[in-house]
């Protein structure tokens, strides 16, 4: 019996003993004006970017509601030289009475041309073209500084962050986004329309520059299928789940909290991660050299101090449980999470101990990693109300609209700021490590 089998198992019986019960959310009315399928079904909707396997790829996703082949056309700004790549096409079923039919078209621009502006368009001659996009290709190797919009819990009504990602993505402020689970609220409600509304409105970002994704608690129905189907994510295990990449000098990690919250998808999901997870630990932290910054992101939080009873904030919770001491041993130095409506930024902690470089600098060289939450981007359930009384381990925390804005300076310095919402996008909190 292997060590990692009898670790699910340990798990599997510590989940039971908190008497966790893991409901499906319902299906419910939605009083928000939905996007109508377009006059021609071959048009091209959806149009987002995702990083591909290789730093000189990028992939395009977009969908048609009706079978067209489909392709993306990209060249650099006055070059006559176009490039053509045909899309592969999948179809999804949404999982709703009507079953409606989607047709996923992904194509990998490839042979970028590293940090150079590309602008491109899909479809094809028979539903129509796109209108042009334009993004700039991933820099090479790690002496870079990446900066990131980090956020999760993003809705189709109340999405306050919208509009300044939106200016953000277009002007080149930010190099990618990392939405940390939960969308549109919820992606399947309606027969999909609620998704398409969402994948609609997120154009004018993820257009523009890469939207990696991870998994929520909201994505759950019908298998996660429609985030399964819907993004595309590089590698892991080849259905966004769980996946990693490098991005200038950090090795970044995401992976699913929900295998541990909906066991109807079976514990050999939990333990296939966790081999996943320690095998790609192992090789990030030999590749620590080139790039010393290991980041990693899921949607469920460790330690939180909000009052909604969540795992967050149980004095021994499933996920700490669970993972906790494999982020430690890895010598992870950021755990940033959302599912709390709410922004808290954590000590470095282990144990519930804090570990803090030094009295008068905690950020600078911890023995432990930094958790962030940030998940109030906006949606229609609003805010999550905190405990009154401040715990030892929360350094800052607020109830306001926002994001998080990760600044991967260089080998040495990173610096999260928390950019507010409700005060005109003001950096409001920020930490350097």
């Amino acid at each position: 019996m292997t060590a990692s089998y009898i670790s699910v198992v340990k798990l599997a019986i510590f989940i039971s003993a908190s008497s966790l019960v893991c409901c499906l959310p319902q299906s419910g009315k939605h009083d928000l004006t939905l996007q109508d399928d377009p006059p021609d079904q071959r048009y091209p909707q959806h149009v987002h970017l995702s990083l591909g396997v290789a730093e000189t790829e990028m992939v395009v996703t977009w969908t048609t509601f009706q079978e067209t082949p489909g392709a993306a056309e990209y060249s650099l700004p006055m070059s006559p030289q176009k490039m053509t790549v045909p899309s592969t096409v999948t179809i999804f079923i949404d999982g709703g009475d009507e079953h409606r039919k989607y047709y996923i078209h992904r194509a990998h621009m490839t042979h970028l041309k590293p940090s150079q502006v590309y602008s491109y368009r899909v479809g094809d001659e028979n539903g129509g073209w796109s209108p042009l996009f334009s993004f700039r290709a991933t820099p090479s190797g790690p002496n870079w500084s990446p900066v990131v919009a980090v956020y999760g819990d993003l809705g189709n009504r109340n999405g306050r962050s919208i509009g300044r990602l939106q200016t953000e993505a277009q002007y080149g402020t930010i190099n990618a986004v990392f939405h940390i689970g939960d969308f549109a609220y919820d992606m399947q409600e309606d027969n999909g329309r609620v998704g398409d509304d969402f994948m609609a409105q997120i154009e004018s970002i993820a257009g523009y520059v890469p939207y990696m994704t991870a998994v929520g608690n909201h994505e759950n129905p019908y298998n996660f299928s429609n985030y399964r189907n819907r993004f595309s994510m590089p590698g892991g295990d080849g259905e966004g789940l769980f996946y990693s990449f490098d991005y200038g000098p950090a090795h970044i990690v995401i992976f699913s909290s929900e295998f541990y919250f909906f066991l109807n998808q079976g514990l050999e999901l939990i333990a296939k991660q966790k081999l996943w997870l320690m095998k790609d630990f192992e090789a990030a932290n030999k590749n620590r050299a080139e790039r010393p910054w290991l980041i990693v992101q899921s949607h469920r939080p460790m330690y939180c101090s909000n009052n909604d009873d969540d795992d967050c904030s149980h004095f021994e919770g499933i996920l700490r449980f669970a993972l906790e001491d494999t982020l430690y041993e890895a010598g992870v130095d950021m755990y940033i999470s959302a599912h709390e409506h709410s922004y808290e930024r954590a000590w470095p902690i282990y144990d519930r101990k804090i570990c803090n470089g030094s009295y008068d600098h905690p950020y600078t060289d911890p023995s432990a990693p930094v958790h962030i939450i940030t998940g109030s981007a906006g949606m229609q359930s609003g805010h999550d109300a905190f405990e009154p009384e401040v715990p030892f381990w929360s350094a800052y925390r607020t109830q306001n609209y926002g994001y998080s804005r990760l600044h991967i300076t260089n080998a040495t310095h990173m610096l999260v700021e928390w950019v507010d919402d409700e005060q005109d996008g003001k950096v409001t909190d920020s930490l350097w490590l």
